[in-house]
């Protein structure tokens, strides 16, 4: 093992947040850093802030044009929470961000419900730090404690005294962001409970409890398709297990939301923006938009349609497409159509189940020296960028690819 990780590795464990620097027995990270150049930065936060601000617009719309909704093909109980919730959708989210071959900027993913990557990125930065770099994520604590603190005073009306962090507390790979959120919350004096959907009730006032104690805010890293009914993505697969929708949980918190006694982020109306099918309604309904967000639209998201509007193109044109599964995520539930041979790529487009897919235009990321590409992950909290999440791969991105640093050789700038 090279012995340059081995010392990253145990600076990475002392800090106790990052509790492995492997996974299945290989290193985690980049020993060298991205050096981004300000321009380049700039384009790249300029790029996530757009998107962002254009995901927001149809947010808007769907509140008036009820087809929008109808269009996504929400189940039951993810409808109950967009009601519930909507227009908020919005506390943190990260924009998967690509450099092209031909020079071009392109976001092929909006992760807007449960954004991750916040203690890697972080943490790494703090341990590879050096002059004269700036560090583009050091700011990212203070932005998000900040915005939530103002959305807890905006929706119930007080300070934060307490907070809850809601996850799935039997999976592991989140465990540090989840140690990081409550690191920064407790230095600044919030009292924190940490726990699982199903640790959540009222008490006798409403407000929402876990394990008895009262919340001011929620901090929600537990996926809103968890929450409501999960159905398999193809005709011919076995049943999704825990299948049904966690309904006692749901109703105390969308209850306690209704009522004002507690302020969830992200808002559980990110079951809306998280949907892939709404960057197929982004573009579908574009001209509804205004002209900024147009703008974002046609030079950022790649082309992108729903399943059941598009199968003869997609028969025709394998490799000019990539079909994505509606909550799928990491590269769950992603079919490459010039990565898959023709036998399988028909039996992906005939076992799909249509409602829940979306087939969006393939690109060709750029690659660096050593073949990789880079997603440049894009913090952006309450509209505005703060941070990158950078990671390296010779294929779509996946738990297997490698985190790097992420510095800027200037200030970046709006």
């Amino acid at each position: 093992m090279n012995t340059e990780y081995l010392a990253l590795a145990d600076r990475l464990r002392s800090t106790r947040i990052i509790s492995d620097p492997w996974l299945e027995g290989e290193p985690r990270f980049c020993l060298e850093p991205e050096i981004l150049t300000h321009n380049n930065a700039r384009k790249l936060a300029e790029a996530a802030r757009a998107v962002v601000s254009a995901f927001g617009e149809i947010v808007t719309l769907a509140q008036s044009d009820e087809s929008i909704i109808d269009a996504v093909g929400m189940s039951p109980h993810q409808l109950m929470m967009w009601h519930a919730s909507q227009p908020l959708w919005h506390g943190i989210a990260r924009a998967d961000v690509f450099r092209t071959k031909d020079g071009r900027i392109q976001v092929c993913e909006l992760n807007s419900d449960t954004p991750s990557g916040e203690a890697e990125a972080v943490v790494l930065n703090e341990a590879l730090w050096r002059a004269p770099w700036l560090n583009p994520n050091a700011g990212l604590e203070h932005r998000f404690c900040n915005m939530l603190e103002q959305m807890t005073a905006c929706l119930i009306g007080k300070k934060i005294d307490s907070v809850g962090i809601i996850y799935p507390t039997e999976m592991t790979e989140d465990l540090s962001m989840i140690a990081l959120y409550q690191q920064w919350f407790q230095s600044r004096g919030w009292n924190v409970t940490l726990g699982s959907p199903y640790n959540v009730s009222r008490d006798s006032s409403g407000r929402l409890t876990m394990f008895g104690a009262p919340c001011d805010a929620i901090v929600r890293h537990y996926k809103t398709d968890w929450w409501s009914e999960r159905e398999p993505a193809w005709d011919d697969a076995e049943p999704v297990a825990d299948a049904e929708p966690l309904d006692a949980p749901l109703a105390a918190i969308l209850g306690a939301v209704l009522d004002g006694k507690v302020a969830v982020v992200n808002p559980f109306g990110s079951v809306f923006t998280q949907n892939k099918r709404t960057m197929a309604l982004l573009w579908e309904r574009r001209t509804s938009l205004s002209p900024t967000a147009q703008s974002a639209i046609e030079q950022y998201i790649p082309f992108t349609m729903r399943l059941e509007t598009c199968a003869d193109e997609l028969h025709n044109n394998r490799g000019e497409w990539v079909l994505k599964n509606d909550y799928g995520c990491e590269g769950d539930h992603v079919v490459i159509g010039r990565a898959t041979d023709r036998e399988t790529w028909e039996a992906s487009l005939h076992h799909a189940m249509r409602q829940k897919w979306v087939a969006q235009r393939y690109f060709e990321a750029d690659t660096r020296d050593d073949g990789l590409h880079v997603n440049y992950g894009v913090f952006v909290v309450g509209g505005e960028p703060a941070g990158f999440f950078s990671r390296v791969q010779s294929s779509a991105t996946d738990a297997y690819a490698l985190t790097a640093a992420t510095f800027v050789d200037g200030e970046i700038s709006a």
